[in-house]
């Protein structure tokens, strides 16, 4: 193990505490899924309350309580229309079952040559095999090319483009996937207003599923519960994960109506089920977890005054912008990119303004020169002064040593 590593021994609220009891900020909410804060007691509680009744239990056949209130939960949480929920571990899990979901949709629809998927340029879906086809992140895919299908990529932010792809391929497409606002590992890509709703009403004329990424942008970080209510959109899968337990255990639901859930009902000998499944699959751990982190939204108000520290960030953000070794700053609600200017490859200037930062007392991440910001939702005001004076003075330190280390 690296010298350097940090190694977490314990976290309290929005603190992580290392083996030596020095404290940081948790910048990036443990990778954008902490919400509420570490050790929040009713999600404690909910956990511990849960391992006295049962810690697992198969959903194959048999089902559990919390899986089943959890279900009805997002379904009322979610935009209209979304009534069905199917369960899995991870975002990038999520979006593979809405995947095979609208390519099976429209084979037992008997529309064979609907194979082909659309996403956007830069996209970032997860890493199997079939969310890395329908990613555009050379770093992340490039490798992996022989193994995947083609997938359409559209300009992001570009209506015109994401119709001409559609007109070009009339019957051909199965489905549209984006994240809605702002594609997060492509470096907080945001997308002007109004194009998720342009992309929603193309899918409707080309009579395309439209399917949406809200794996980091869901529970919160836009300043809604889910993105896609900015514009009044309603996908015809919704893919969740991250947050959806407060950052607590693994769990991620695929949300589809009861127009694509139909299209998997028939006789037995049909064979018209969605054969997809996972042993973990609903754990009522993670279950539990999840609907106090519901509880959480709705008894701290969280979404309320969340909005207050939205406008703080943002404020707090006008000098980091304005400074020399800064290009842009990205932000849509609670989630953040600060472009550094062009430096090097070899000068890893991302990676030295995190060690930086590390050094004065906050954990936050690149993604290559991006620095990300993504605070638990439960941040406090002044917490979240300290961790933009922080971000300032590391990009400070990381610009001067760099423009020293290229003087030399």
């Amino acid at each position: 193990m690296d010298e350097d590593t940090l190694i977490v021994e314990r976290a309290e609220g929005t603190d992580l505490i290392d083996v030596h009891g020095n404290r940081y900020i948790d910048g990036v909410s443990s990778l954008w899924c902490n919400v509420h804060g570490h050790g929040h007691p009713r999600i404690d509680a909910a956990v511990r309350d849960q391992l006295d009744r049962v810690a697992h239990s198969t959903m194959l056949g048999l089902s559990h309580r919390p899986g089943i209130e959890l279900a009805q939960r997002l379904a009322e949480l979610a935009p209209t229309d979304l009534t069905r929920v199917f369960y899995s571990d991870s975002g990038s899990t999520a979006t593979e079952i809405a995947l095979k979901m609208a390519f099976q949709f429209w084979r037992q629809r008997g529309e064979h040559r609907r194979t082909r998927f659309v996403s956007l340029r830069m996209a970032y879906h997860g890493d199997t095999i079939g969310s890395v086809s329908v990613g555009g992140i050379d770093l992340f895919h490039s490798m992996y090319r022989p193994l995947l299908f083609d997938t359409l990529h559209a300009e992001p932010g570009d209506p015109e483009d994401m119709e001409r792809l559609l007109a070009e391929h009339e019957g051909e497409v199965a489905a549209v996937i984006m994240e809605p606002l702002v594609q997060g590992a492509a470096g907080m890509i945001v997308h002007p207003e109004g194009y998720l709703r342009a992309v929603r009403e193309l899918c409707d004329r080309h009579d395309v599923l439209l399917i949406l990424d809200e794996v980091a942008t869901g529970f919160g970080r836009t300043g809604r519960m889910f993105a896609c209510e900015h514009e009044g959109v309603a996908p015809d899968l919704m893919c969740l994960a991250k947050g959806i337990t407060g950052g607590y255990l693994p769990l991620a639901a695929t949300l589809t109506s009861e127009r694509v859930y139909e299209g998997f009902l028939g006789r037995f000998e049909e064979f018209r089920t969605f054969f997809h499944g996972h042993t973990y699959t609903g754990n009522p751990l993670a279950c539990a977890a999840a609907l106090a982190t519901l509880d959480v939204f709705a008894e701290e108000r969280t979404l309320d005054r969340l909005q207050r520290k939205i406008e703080l960030l943002e404020q707090l953000l006008e000098p980091i912008a304005a400074h020399p070794g800064v290009s842009e700053v990205r932000r849509r609600g609670f989630m953040v990119g600060i472009e550094l200017a062009d430096q090097p490859l070899t000068a890893r200037i991302g990676h030295r303004v995190t060690l930086e930062a590390r050094r004065r007392g906050a954990v936050i991440r690149p993604l290559g020169d991006v620095v990300v910001l993504m605070p638990p939702l439960a941040i406090s005001e002044g917490e979240l002064t300290r961790l933009l004076a922080i971000a300032s003075e590391a990009i400070d330190a990381a610009t001067a040593s760099s423009a020293l280390a290229e003087a030399a």
